[in-house]
């Protein structure tokens, strides 16, 4: 995820802004076996898609705090969590 945040960074070379790598990388990184079977089809495969990119592209947009060391021993140690 991160490398893709850093493409995004390049934006006004590739014009691939997060939310157009959102759109490419989605179906890939959140891969649906629901939507690949028969009973999705036309609008709503195109919606499930369309989810999957809008969380892709909020990943991305926030891939530093997501991704940073603090908040990973927060959850590693567990704090935050209801007794």
């Amino acid at each position: 995820m991160r490398h893709l945040a850093r493409l995004a960074d390049y934006c006004s070379i590739t014009n691939m802004h997060t939310k157009n790598l959102a759109i490419v990388w989605a179906p890939n990184l959140l891969r649906s076996k629901q939507i690949e079977s028969a009973c999705f089809s036309g609008t709503a495969a195109f919606m499930e898609v369309r989810i999957q990119s809008v969380v892709v592209e909020f990943i991305l947009n926030h891939v530093d705090v997501l991704f940073s060391s603090k908040l990973s021993s927060v959850i590693r140690d567990g704090a935050g969590t209801c007794p």
